[in-house]
């Protein structure tokens, strides 16, 4: 059950998408961007291959390399050994974009010695535009030779595009006595909204699970993390999460529900978890965070629902911008949430580290103080806190604000 997922507390540790045992990375300027400070080729493989999941955006404007991933991992029984990823361009909607994608993987392929198949491809920037594959063709042996798990974060850069931030996380967890390490690495900072958004999100480790194990864990805590964001309310072409296990820890491999996988399942959401925070607040012309939970709601889906439905709003984003505490607004996107409860027992407060305010109590406006209010809005984190008082779920969801930054980013992102 999806609602099972304990949400725990675990030691972080450097080294990213590497952290974990067996993996290696490497980043470089290969000429998609003009910018040579900034990395445009990633490259992430393990020294053996590795049980993969994944989930792919729901748009049904699908990039093509999404098309080649998911053709590789069937090809190899859900296994990998690696990826290779680039931004500026997305390669989607192109009429060569399918071929393209698999000449990535052939070019990584034959730097590493291994077979293309067993590398998959994922590409972020641009919608619409040919991909230059000769830039790729010149840079991909060094690429390769530079591999090391030192440079992780050469790869965590060389995926980003309008982001302002390396997103990168590892932890450690224990698995039948076995000390295990997860990490991972995300990008995306616009066209982020629920059902997988623009964002690439590469998770390694070195626990031992099956595939089947490793999908199912990655499908639900993906529907309590990533698909509760939402920055701008587009649902991109090219999004997707790439889950790799080694097994080079030593644990006995997960192949069912048991207390390991309770354990692996949890380490799994403190890690999306804190991406999705990561992708959130650096959400294109951002100035804050905005975190919304829903408790006290009949069903996981209904809390979801809710908390999602205020995240979204665009009204909510711009009150908050304005650090005005229009609480109207949240009740407004509480009531058009396509979820069945009572409106009238809906109480809302919203919260920073500076203070808490309660501005609604059973879905009527009581008094508070606009100082206070204007006091709590005025962090960079901000709290939603909904209680419906009609059952024992909850669910958080995840967004920032709207500012002004935003509409510039976009008015000439293209061009």
């Amino acid at each position: 059950m999806i609602n099972a997922i304990e949400e725990k507390q675990f030691p972080t540790i450097d080294g990213g998408v590497c952290a974990a045992e067996g993996f290696r990375a490497n980043g470089v300027n290969c000429g998609l961007n003009s910018d040579k400070n900034k990395n445009d080729l990633g490259l992430v493989v393990c020294d053996v291959m590795c049980n993969a999941a994944a989930v792919y955006t729901t748009n049904k404007v699908k990039g093509a390399p999404l098309l080649v991933t998911k053709e590789h991992l069937a090809a190899c029984g859900g296994r990998t050994r690696g990826f290779i990823a680039n931004s500026k361009n997305a390669n989607t909607c192109n009429a060569d974009g399918v071929e393209k994608a698999e000449m990535m993987c052939s070019l990584a392929a034959k730097a590493l010695g291994v077979d293309p198949k067993e590398i998959v491809v994922a590409s972020t920037g641009v919608i619409g535009q040919i991909l230059p594959i000769e830039p790729v063709a010149r840079h991909i042996e060094e690429l390769a030779a530079g591999l090391s798990p030192e440079n992780h974060g050469r790869a965590a850069n060389a995926i980003m595009t309008t982001d302002t931030v390396m997103k990168e996380i590892a932890v450690e967890f224990e698995l039948g006595g076995r000390a295990c390490r997860m990490g991972g690495m995300a990008k995306g900072s616009g066209m982020i909204h629920p059902n997988m958004a623009t964002t690439l999100n590469f998770i390694t480790t070195d626990a031992a699970v099956s595939p089947e194990m490793l999908q199912r864990a990655l499908s639900d805590v993906v529907k309590v993390t990533y698909n509760c964001l939402s920055v701008d309310g587009d649902t991109s072409t090219n999004d997707c999460v790439l889950l790799m296990a080694s097994g080079l820890a030593g644990n006995d491999e997960i192949t069912a529900e048991c207390a390991d996988y309770s354990e692996f399942r949890s380490a799994l959401y403190f890690v999306m978890m804190n991406l999705t925070r990561m992708l959130a607040k650096d959400g294109e012309g951002a100035s804050k965070l905005i975190e919304c939970k829903c408790s006290g709601a009949p069903s996981l889906d209904c809390a979801i629902t809710v908390a999602k439905s205020v995240i979204r709003s665009p009204l909510v984003k711009c009150a908050f911008f304005g650090e005005d505490a229009n609480w109207g607004r949240i009740l407004c996107a509480v009531g058009y949430a396509e979820a069945d409860f009572d409106i009238d027992r809906v109480d809302v407060d919203i919260s920073s580290e500076k203070g808490t305010v309660s501005v609604c109590r059973q879905g009527a406006g009581i008094e508070f103080s606009e100082e206070e209010a204007a006091k709590v809005l005025s962090a960079d984190e901000i709290f939603i806190m909904i209680d419906l008082h009609q059952g024992e779920c909850s669910a958080k969801a995840w967004g920032c604000d709207l500012t002004y930054d935003y509409v510039k980013i976009n008015g000439d992102y293209r061009t």
